[in-house]
């Protein structure tokens, strides 16, 4: 494999944001951290309302990292075997072979993940937990890299089947757009006058080969003991607020830890410090808690808990100690 540092994978990781950048107007911080999931070795959910660059951030993620781009569209029929394929009687050799579905892929984009039946999400998630899939009792290898970005529909509940928080805790992070402002939507409209057609083809920065080896110099990103208990105290945190039923789980921590090298690598360090953790944390924890459903009518979230968790624990400061 090809081995590459700190510095040249911080190079790659900026020229592929600046890449995507040019499909998907206005949202480099969003997609910075759609990166850090990636070289993280995580997958991603996008929330967020219809048309806001969720499925076009895929495609053009899948095209500057040089993957092969797989969609699936998720519909209340849609079987475990149309993503993970299945076992057919060829008549010429009068034997089963298996011919393989969408899983197998590099980037998959699983469009309206809630909008399937448990048993198809299921599918998906043992892919992208274990990295392989289960067929007749046979299992398959998935190659890496492989990463899912999933999208998820906040509004029009009806026909759709949430995934429960102990399946949302499978992603990495969870991200959001949001709508842009006056002058990024008018880039937009500029953007595609300019270019007289739909589609837009954007460049391969890296390869497969590539991402692997900027994966494996984010694992050798520093991490002080200080700010690896700032992750666990963050998390514990969660779990003793007034608002929460049910607290981040130590995954919780870890994906504030994995995704915060990633995030320090973006930014050109070798070491990780506590705004990392800051940066990654809103996307990293809200998914993972469960607020009372007695409060599920007022202002109180996921996210309100995540931005009262980072005000009140102490922040490490360097040489070990601690601000507020």
């Amino acid at each position: 494999m090809t081995t590459i540092d700190i510095n040249t994978t911080s190079q790659l990781a900026r020229e592929v944001l600046d890449e995507v950048n040019q499909a998907v107007v206005g949202k480099r911080s969003e997609l910075t951290l759609v990166l850090c999931g990636v070289l993280a070795g995580g997958h991603v959910l996008f929330e967020d309302l219809p048309g806001l660059g969720k499925t076009l951030a895929a495609r053009s993620f899948a095209q500057t990292l040089g993957l092969r781009f797989t969609r699936a569209q998720f519909t209340p029929d849609l079987l475990p075997a149309d993503l993970t394929g299945s076992f057919v009687f060829d008549q010429r050799t009068s034997e089963f072979v298996f011919r393989k579905g969408p899983l197998f892929t590099g980037l998959l984009l699983a469009d309206e993940i809630n909008r399937t039946p448990p048993k198809t999400q299921s599918a998906l998630l043992e892919a992208m937990q274990e990295q392989q899939i289960t067929v007749e009792g046979e299992t398959f290898a998935l190659e890496a890299p492989f990463h899912v970005l999933a999208t998820a529909n906040p509004v029009e509940y009806e026909g759709t089947y949430p995934l429960p928080e102990a399946q949302l805790d499978r992603f990495l992070l969870r991200v959001s757009f949001g709508y842009l402002t006056r002058d990024e939507e008018f880039q937009i409209l500029a953007r595609r006058m300019q270019r007289r057609q739909e589609s837009q083809q954007l460049r391969a920065v890296v390869d497969a080969s590539t991402l692997l080896a900027m994966q494996a110099a984010v694992e050798t990103v520093i991490v002080d003991d200080d700010v690896s208990r700032y992750c666990v105290d963050l998390v514990a945190a969660t779990r003793r607020h007034a608002h929460v039923q049910i607290g981040a789980s130590p995954r919780g921590a870890l994906a504030l830890l994995l995704c915060s090298r990633a995030h320090a690598v973006i930014a050109g360090r070798d070491y990780v410090t506590p705004e990392d953790v800051k940066a990654v944390a809103p996307s990293a924890l809200p998914h993972r808690i469960t607020v009372k459903p007695e409060l599920w009518l007022t202002k109180a979230s996921g996210a309100s808990v995540t931005d009262e968790v980072l005000a009140s624990v102490p922040t490490p400061a360097p040489g070990g100690a601690t601000s507020a």
